[in-house]
């Protein structure tokens, strides 16, 4: 399986904790000894995360969002957040600090803690905490095996439509979202504009669903944030096992395609390595199914072949680890 520039890193960086006798990276937290903890830290910066004169609100909630995400993977209950904020002299930080202290009430969190500072940019860390959810355990990305069926807790694809809408000339401000009039004059078209930005801008982190996962007696789990197509290589990697996803199988709307076509993007691109979906891919063994309430899909399965393989138009071929890496160059 290929690696990523990040993952290369993160792979070198793990075997030298290793020799040091620590052994806590590669979930989507740190599970901490004795503590029953778990640990995840994200952080949001304007030019790359999001435009730099976004409404406050959304770089609050989103800031909160990414981090339950991978408190989700982990089967945990979000617990307290510690936040370190830099921000430029005129940006303001009481609009910031009210919409996250909203965000963290509504998500049951309590902000303990932080630091503030000036720069030349905003740019807000989130250090998450989380327990674990009574009569489970903890859902860790080793734990798939052969014949697992795999699953998708939600739709890909919208949040990278989302993101090229904004990157044109769509725009959100003061809670409103601003569409080009080619788009605007369509209300089938707009809607499903509207929905995709709002998916980029505030994505919904799936906790109950990792609650549920966490009382299984086995799962297999993955915040979906890089792009499907890399992190299921990330799950396969740390199972062991290879995987055949089904692109029929993917959730997609025909709004979603209509609109893709409208603006000249391939959907199946984007629903494998758009990125920034902040759903759950996971693993259950084949006699398991999650509850219709959740709206889950059934994707594929993992395989005992260490090949990771797309299965379109029935034509099967390998499947490349394309997405989001953090430390790639732009070159």
């Amino acid at each position: 399986m290929s690696l990523s520039r990040e993952d290369r890193l993160l792979q070198w960086l793990r075997e030298q904790l290793h020799r040091e006798g620590s052994d806590r990276m590669g979930d989507d937290a740190a599970l901490l000894p004795k503590a029953e903890t778990a640990i995840t830290v994200d952080h949001q910066i304007a030019g790359v995360h999001f435009p730099a004169d976004i409404d406050p609100r959304v770089v609050a909630q989103r800031l909160l969002a990414v981090n339950l995400s991978d408190l989700a993977a982990m089967g945990a209950e979000p617990r307290y957040a510690f936040l370190a904020l830099s921000s430029p002299p005129d940006h303001d930080i009481k609009s910031f600090l009210r919409d996250l202290l909203k965000a963290c009430r509504e998500s049951g969190v309590e902000l303990a803690g932080g630091d503030l500072a000036r720069g030349p940019i905003l740019s807000a860390t989130l250090t998450l905490v989380g327990g674990k959810v009574p009569g489970g355990k903890w859902l860790r990305r080793g734990a798939g095996q052969p014949g697992d069926r795999l699953w998708l807790g939600s739709p890909v694809g919208q949040s990278a439509l989302g993101r090229h809408l904004l990157a044109g000339d769509a725009d959100f401000q003061k809670s409103r979202i601003r569409l080009p009039p080619s788009l605007a004059s369509n209300p089938r078209l707009a809607a499903a504009a509207r929905r995709a930005i709002r998916s980029h801008l505030f994505p919904s982190p799936q906790i109950d669903l990792g609650r549920w996962l966490a009382r299984r007696r086995r799962a297999a789990a993955i915040d979906v944030s890089d792009g499907l197509s890399l992190d299921l290589h990330r799950l396969c990697r740390d199972s062991g096992v290879g995987a055949r996803l089904y692109a029929e199988k993917l959730p997609v709307t025909p709004a979603f395609l209509n609109l893709c076509a409208r603006l000249q993007l391939k959907p199946l691109e984007l629903m494998l390595s758009g990125g920034e979906d902040y759903c759950l891919l996971f693993s259950l063994p084949a006699s398991l199914h999650p509850p219709e309430s959740f709206g889950c899909t059934r994707v594929g399965e993992l395989t005992r072949k260490r090949s990771i393989l797309l299965v379109d138009n029935g034509q099967t071929g390998p499947l490349a680890a394309q997405g989001w890496d953090h430390l790639q160059s732009s070159d």
